[in-house]
């Protein structure tokens, strides 16, 4: 029987105080109580921009596979490894100050849809590589830049039936995903990331997987590194795809003692302000929002109606209203986006929480 969403929690000898000892991504917290972070763009928009065919993406290493795998962004990773490191390297000349490996699918999980789970360490362990050396190469002494491991959702829900006849059925377990987790999370442990990025979440017991694999992680290595949690709200219902509003979704994940909290995806910036202002009211601890950059629009260039002005207006409204401590963008948002954003929070005070020194004691 797989835990429910309810019950499973990281062992509490490794849940990090607010004051842990981060063995990598040490600096973060001080640099978000000092100024808004700004996270990256989106990853698969800007692979768009690029029109690379099947053969572009099956390299020469892949050109007589069986199977289409055109689609498969993280196989890039490998095949065009120079198109990855040209994307992080214009976000972070954009003015990222965290930016995301290109890992979103890149589990057992979401690779076996590809016939490629055996290749999923290297995809991590190789995307890792590219960020870590993007990075290096722009960090400054008062700049210094941080990569994220992205740790996605994967295409299967441990909470959800795939068959509307049977409400028990799942297509995956826990068990599988906290495996699928863990062997991710090595990966990217081992090519050099700061922090986790536990994102785009639709379904918590998933979220507590990944949560679950990384405590493990960090018992098995003696690492403790800052965790990112940022969930998904779907739609005008205000809740996560698997029914949690956003105050029950940060209520069954704050045993986490995550470094950030926040949204992403799904939604443009206007209609995420009201599931962002609730989360700011309640998190004791950084709240952090990449929205899309509006609505899909298959018209536009990158896919989305909001310009970089229209998303980083509203997201410097978000800012002047203590809202947010890192802002960035997901779907249809560019580097001319997150060049945007940056002016647009540059010298605004980030948002805090009441007894938020106190608490860091």
């Amino acid at each position: 029987m797989n835990p429910s969403a309810d019950t499973v929690s990281r062992p509490a000898a490794h849940r990090p105080a607010a004051s842990a000892r981060y063995t990598r991504g040490a600096a973060l917290p001080a640099l978000l109580a000092s100024r808004i972070l700004i996270l990256d763009g989106a990853m698969g928009t800007m692979i768009q921009r690029y029109k690379l065919d099947e053969a572009a993406y099956r390299g020469e290493r892949f050109k007589d596979y069986p199977r289409d795998i055109k689609g498969n962004n993280e196989l890039l990773s490998l095949t065009q490894p120079q198109v990855i490191s040209e994307i992080h390297e214009q976000y972070l000349a954009a003015g990222s100050d965290i930016i995301e490996t290109n890992t979103f699918g890149a589990t057992t999980v979401a690779q076996d849809d590809y016939g490629m789970g055996e290749l999923a360490i290297e995809m991590n362990l190789e995307s890792a590589k590219l960020a870590r050396a993007a990075c290096d190469k722009y960090s400054t002494p008062d700049k210094p830049r941080f990569v994220a491991g992205a740790i996605g959702p994967t295409p299967k829900t441990a909470s959800i039936s795939p068959d509307v006849n049977d409400p028990g059925a799942r297509n995956v377990t826990f068990e599988e995903l906290r495996v699928a987790y863990y062997e991710q999370a090595k990966a990217l442990l081992d090519g050099g990331c700061d922090l986790f990025l536990v994102e785009t979440i639709f379904d918590t017991l998933n979220a507590k997987a990944a949560l679950f694999a990384l405590d493990q992680l960090f018992e098995d290595t003696g690492e403790l590194l800052p965790i990112m949690i940022s969930g998904t709200v779907t739609d005008a219902s205000g809740r996560i795809l698997s029914g949690q509003t956003v105050e029950a979704f940060w209520n069954s994940l704050r045993h986490a003692k995550p470094l950030t909290f926040g949204l992403n995806c799904a939604l443009g910036a206007a209609l995420m302000r009201p599931y962002i202002a609730e989360l700011a009211k309640l998190c004791d601890t950084y709240v952090s929002c990449y929205p899309n950059a509006g609505l899909p629009n298959p018209m536009s260039d990158t896919g989305f109606d909001e310009t970089p002005a229209d998303t980083s207006g509203l997201l410097n409204e978000f800012a002047t209203a203590g809202l947010v401590n890192v802002a960035g963008g997901c779907c249809g948002t560019t580097p001319d986006h997150i060049a945007a954003i940056a002016k647009a929070l540059a010298g605004i005070k980030p948002r805090r929480w009441p007894g938020q020194y106190r608490d860091a004691a």
